[in-house]
C-alpha cells in the first residue's frame, strides 16, 4: 500500500485534516528528498523510504484533539507520533512506524518525557539512523498551522525560527539541530 492509500484509508471522511496532512507531508517529503540527495554524495541513504516515511510521519494526528487541524480525537497532540506508529505497525510498516514515533522535534528522550510530564510511554523516542534524522530535520521547517507560508513563495521556516522554537525545550535541542543542519544543509 502506498502512503496516499494509507492516508485515504484513515482520513477519507476528514477533508480538512486530510488536506492539511497531505499538504504538510508533501512539503516535508520534498525537502527531505532534497536533503537525502545531497547526503547521498557521501553516505548511503534509502531515498524511497525517506519519501514514504515523510508522507506518513504525521498520520496519527487525526486521533488528537486539535480542531485547528480538523482533528477531533480525544488524545493530546504530542501523542500523534505514537498513535501513528501504532497505525503503521498494524498496517505492516514497522520501519515507517519508528519514524512516526521518533520525529517530534529532534526526538524525545526518556528524560524529556519524565521532566515534561508528557503522556507518552517511557522509552527513547529519538531518531536512531540517518533516514529518521532526515525526516525529523525536514519536519522542523514546515508548519501544519500555516500552510500558506509555503504558498506565498517564502518557503520553509528559517534556520533561526527553527532554533528559536527548539530553544524553548532546552539548548541541547538546538545543539542537536545545529549538528543536523551542518550535516544536512543544502
Amino acid at each position: 500500500m502506498q502512503p496516499l492509500e494509507l492516508i485515504n484509508k484513515y482520513y477519507n471522511d476528514h477533508t480538512q485534516a486530510r488536506s492539511i496532512l497531505i499538504a504538510h507531508s508533501h512539503q516535508v517529503a520534498t525537502f527531505a528528498i532534497a536533503v537525502a540527495e545531497n547526503v547521498m554524495q557521501s553516505e548511503t541513504v534509502d531515498k524511497d523510504f525517506i519519501e514514504q516515511a515523510a508522507m506518513l510521519h504525521d498520520i496519527g494526528m487525526l486521533y488528537t484533539d486539535t480542531p485547528k487541524l480538523g482533528c477531533h480525537g480525544d488524545q493530546p497532540y504530542i501523542t500523534h507520533g505514537i498513535i501513528g506508529a501504532e497505525l503503521l505497525c498494524k498496517e505492516g510498516f514497522p520501519r515507517h512506524a519508528l519514524v512516526c514515533e521518533r520525529h517530534i522535534g529532534v526526538g524525545l528522550s526518556i528524560e524529556d518525557i519524565k521532566v515534561q510530564g508528557l503522556p507518552l510511554p517511557l522509552r527513547d523516542m529519538r531518531p536512531q539512523n540517518l533516514e529518521e534524522e532526515i525526516v525529523a530535520y525536514a519536519d522542523l521547517f514546515f508548519s501544519k498551522t500555516d500552510l500558506s507560508f509555503s504558498k506565498t513563495g517564502k518557503g520553509k521556516r528559517t534556520v533561526e525560527k527553527v532554533r528559536e522554537s527548539l530553544a524553548r525545550h532546552g539548548q541541547y535541542k538546538v545543539t542537536i539541530f545545529d549538528k543536523w543542519h551542518k550535516q544536512f544543509k543544502i
